[in-house]
């Protein structure tokens, strides 16, 4: 027998009715034709992960944004000695 391979948003959907708790962990199988096993095993995937989610796009967006300024301040570093090097070696032309 082959296995399946269930979609993200699938599993997602079995994993919110469960969570939601208004039907049985059997009726939820069976109406989305998975075994019980895995009915459980998403549920608990998506209460492990849902922690982690409201977390890590605030985290993810500060990190960015300060490895983005660090970036713009070594540029403006570079850019200043190449400014102070031209005023210094063309100073004569001026």
């Amino acid at each position: 027998m082959k296995r399946k391979n269930h979609t993200k948003n699938f599993k997602a959907k079995v994993a919110l009715a469960a969570i939601k708790g208004q039907k049985t962990t059997n009726e939820i199988a069976s109406e989305f034709v998975v075994h019980i096993s895995q009915v459980n095993r998403w549920k608990k995937e998506a209460l492990e992960a849902l922690p982690e989610f409201f977390g890590s796009k605030k985290d993810t967006t500060i990190k960015g944004m300060e490895s983005e300024r660090d970036l713009l301040f070594q540029q403006i570093g570079k850019l200043q000695v190449e400014v102070d090097w031209l005023k210094k070696n063309t100073g004569h032309l001026l």
